[in-house]
């Protein structure tokens, strides 16, 4: 499964505890952007990870599950690791 993960810690200890977590589950493309290729377990234990780190009165982290088509559908432009072609995205 592939997910995009947002987040905006308010906290910089937490802020750094947090993506350091994320960072062994995934690929940061931004600085509060990661996109990760999990197995169903292997998210649970990353979601429980940053449960574990975040407040959640202060604190917001976003999971977004893709299909692998809608992940391939991705475009990414300028520095990014992923990069597509623009043959490879359909034109919507």
């Amino acid at each position: 499964m592939f997910f995009v993960v947002i987040y905006d810690i308010r906290d910089v200890k937490r802020l750094h505890r947090v993506a350091k977590v994320m960072e062994s589950y995934g690929q940061r493309v931004q600085k509060s952007i990661f996109e990760c290729e999990l197995e169903k377990i292997a998210f649970f234990k990353m979601r429980k990870h940053v449960e574990h780190v975040i407040d959640p009165e202060e604190d917001s982290v976003k999971y977004f599950r893709l299909c692998s088509t809608c992940f391939e559908k991705g475009l990414a432009l300028g520095q990014c690791t992923r990069m597509l072609s623009l043959k490879e995205v359909e034109v919507i």
